[in-house]
């Protein structure tokens, strides 16, 4: 291992772990976070007139959305990682999509700081984190996984992580599809023939197809989320909970998942506070995922531990805004890469160290998507040009 690799583990070891109970525990809010998978801020809230979302645009009008939020990779694991550590994937060595990794003993999950200040902590269901969930991590993790659970009097810490919206449903079987789009009505799906193309996608029934599937999939999102709304209002819990809406990296379609570029790492962050706090109002801090973690500590009245990389951007530890927010491409699956990006509010810098490899590299999972194979189809029969073509290229001299 070279020494660079292993200085910003060593750095990160040096400084103790913190973890101490600022607050009363009457004072702690309940906190809930509901996750949809793959989605850009494709919503109604965030000015898509596409999208058919009344349940997030009711949220929104509720709750503060923020306009510059931000993945540090643009697939699951890696971002996953650094959501449940406050630190980021190329520091504890979680970057490699599909990979195994073992963090420093000082990095912990954020959820087992707020288990030792009281909190019930539960997650429903998915981890991904790129190293194996510490059975400290949660009070319960698995499909029952709720905050009904919990014992009498102890605030609660609840994921639900919705499903729905992932790159494998766009590509589903018919009959799969019809499910997930069972409780909507007709007028709400989207039409293929209307679908509104990035430029960067050829103009064909395959790719308008896969566009539309991926905007009813929100759709039927919508309505999850709304379910869970409905429980937290049933209970007479929305007047204590804190609750914080948001994607997990960018579009599941070629050019957005797996990608830095703002399709693949910009996601939509809502959240909303029970004594109606900002409500209907835009930020437009620049968030990034490592600071989601010490964000709920910070709102939980737990001291951020020092060694996390990330900032609150709430709550009463909430640091100075952001000037930057930082992204990676490492191996993904079977792939090899290295790319790093920096962006602020205005301007994005792409660094390609692998600009010798195929910038479209095959990858088996992404290949099995309608749009990938079209991609590729056309691209043989030469009828691609522009970035529809880049998009295919298996050569590249870009730097």
């Amino acid at each position: 291992m070279r020494l660079a690799h292993v200085l910003p583990v060593l750095a990160v070891c040096l400084i103790p772990p913190s973890g101490r109970v600022l607050g009363a525990p009457a004072d702690r809010p309940n906190i809930l976070w509901i996750t949809a998978e793959d989605i850009c801020p494709d919503l109604g809230c965030y000015g898509d007139t596409g999208a058919r979302t009344p349940t997030l645009d009711a949220f929104a009008r509720q709750g503060v959305r923020y306009a510059n939020a931000f993945s540090v990779s643009g697939v699951c694991a890696p971002s996953r990682s650094a959501i449940i550590t406050g630190m980021y994937p190329t520091t504890i060595g979680t970057h490699h999509m599909r990979s195994k990794a073992v963090p420093p003993p000082c990095v912990r999950c954020f959820p087992e700081y707020l288990r030792a200040a009281g909190y019930y902590c539960t997650n429903n269901v998915k981890t991904d984190y790129n190293f194996d969930s510490p059975l400290t991590a949660w009070d319960e993790s698995s499909r029952k996984a709720h905050w009904r659970n919990r014992p009498a009097g102890r605030p609660f810490f609840a994921v639900f992580n919705i499903t729905t919206t992932h790159e494998s449903q766009i590509r589903c079987t018919d009959a799969e599809f019809a499910r997930h789009m069972a409780r909507g009505r007709p007028e709400d799906r989207h039409d293929p023939a209307k679908a509104v193309l990035p430029p960067y996608y050829p103009d064909t029934p395959v790719v308008r197809n896969d566009w539309a599937r991926y905007y009813d999939l929100i759709t039927a999102m919508d309505s999850q989320v709304a379910d869970l709304l409905k429980q937290l209002d049933e209970e007479g819990l929305a007047d204590s909970t804190i609750v914080f809406f948001y994607g997990d990296n960018g579009r599941g379609l070629p050019r957005g998942k797996r990608w830095v570029y703002d399709s693949g790492i910009h996601v939509p962050l809502i959240v909303r506070f029970p004594d109606g706090r900002g409500a209907g109002t835009v930020r437009e801090d620049l968030v990034s995922f490592v600071d989601f973690g010490p964000t709920v500590l910070s709102l939980a009245g737990v001291e951020v531990p020092k060694h996390m990389q990330g900032r609150p951007f709430l709550g009463e530890q909430k640091a100075e805004p952001r000037d930057y927010v930082f992204a990676a491409r490492d191996r993904m699956d079977e792939t090899y890469d290295i790319i790093r990006a920096v962006r602020d509010k205005q301007y994005k810098y792409i660094r390609n160290f692998k600009a010798c490899r195929p910038y479209a590299q095959y990858i088996d999972y992404m290949e099995k998507m309608p749009t990938m194979q079209e991609m590729r189809r056309l691209n043989k029969l030469g009828k691609l040009a522009g970035p529809q073509q880049l998009e295919t290229a298996m050569c590249t001299e870009i730097l």
